[in-house]
């Protein structure tokens, strides 16, 4: 013990002989005659599995580790005997202890299956697959967005096909009232045009005025409606004048008559129908639905599933009230 002592005091000669001399007696004693807890912790450490390394980078356990080393007792000591609360609880009674959110966040023990980069968002991943949804009307941002992904999936691969999924009551709301310019819709048939990739178009839900005119441009034969779908044509509407001059009011009406007759020369091209039939059945809005719009002209298929077969040999409506002696007044 004295040699030790020495030792110690050669390496560390700024400690105090009787400390050094004190805490020797003391391990040696300790060592000699080790303590029943002792004893048992010592079991019980023999006996537990082997715990996983833990992470030296981790905030929360460095500062444990430091807490630990410098007051040993907390560790050492036995469980609390109040069965209400847990053992060694006491370690996690000062806030200091615990770790911040953003540590956490931070923390590579907690944040190893995270992804390294924010994952991407929808629209971005119809547009990996080559896919153009349009959910919304016609409105100026919805035009430039579907536009700059038409002309993206060009640049990508001029010759693989794009789908157009449409679900839209195109330059008006559901209850008519004028949303946008006649123009975003044809702004999109045009850059559909000027495309050297097919373009496949789908309704999903409506294809109203404006867009209608889309979902019949698609590529003959790849045109397709869901069986529940709607497809609508009307004319376009006059949009608010306020307090607009008179002037003014009949040069708009003039514009408005122009764009209808645009759009019935391109929905007569498109569906294969003549000038006058489009232009008399637009005279008020002309609803159809899966099998209408395919017996129009304004799709090929209806995407069934299986049910190909029992929708062929389904009457139509117009042949339901023929059979059924109910004429059909026109102008109604």
């Amino acid at each position: 013990m004295a040699s030790t002592s020495l030792g110690i005091r050669a390496l560390c000669p700024q400690i105090p002989i009787s400390i050094l001399s004190s805490s020797s007696s003391s391990s040696l004693s300790q060592r000699r005659a080790p303590t029943s807890y002792t004893v048992l912790r010592a079991k019980a450490a023999a006996a537990a599995p082997p715990t996983p390394p833990l992470d030296p980078k981790d905030p929360f356990l460095s500062k444990l580790a430091s807490i630990a080393a410098a007051n040993p007792d907390l560790v050492t000591m036995p469980p609390s005997s109040n069965s209400e609360i847990p053992p060694f609880l006491e370690l996690f009674d000062s806030p200091k202890l615990m770790a911040a959110p953003a540590q956490v966040e931070r923390s590579i023990s907690y944040n190893e299956h995270r992804p390294r980069k924010p994952p991407p968002d929808l629209p971005s991943l119809l547009l990996h697959g080559r896919i153009v949804y349009i959910g919304m009307p016609l409105v100026p941002a919805v035009t430039e967005l579907v536009i700059a992904e038409l002309m993206y999936l060009q640049w990508m691969d001029p010759k693989q096909p794009i789908y157009l999924y449409i679900n839209s009551t195109g330059t008006t709301r559901d209850d008519g009232e004028t949303v946008g310019m006649e123009s975003e819709g044809f702004a999109i048939y045009d850059a559909m045009m000027q495309l050297k990739n097919e373009i496949q178009t789908v309704a999903v839900g409506a294809a109203i005025g404006q867009a209608c005119l889309l979902l019949a441009a698609g590529k003959k034969g790849r045109r397709f409606m869901m069986p529940h779908s709607k497809a609508m044509i009307q004319q376009p509407r006059v949009p608010s004048s306020g307090q607009m001059p008179a002037s003014d009011v009949l040069i708009r009406a003039k514009e408005v008559i122009t764009n209808r007759d645009t759009l019935v020369k391109l929905l007569a091209k498109h569906t294969g129908n003549s000038v006058e039939t489009v232009s008399k059945v637009m005279r008020r809005p002309f609803y159809m639905d899966s099998m209408k719009a395919q017996e129009f002209g304004v799709i090929d298929k209806i995407l069934w599933r299986g049910q190909e077969k029992i929708m062929d040999d389904a009457p139509s409506p117009e042949e339901w009230d023929r059979k059924a002696g109910i004429r059909v007044v026109e102008g109604i």
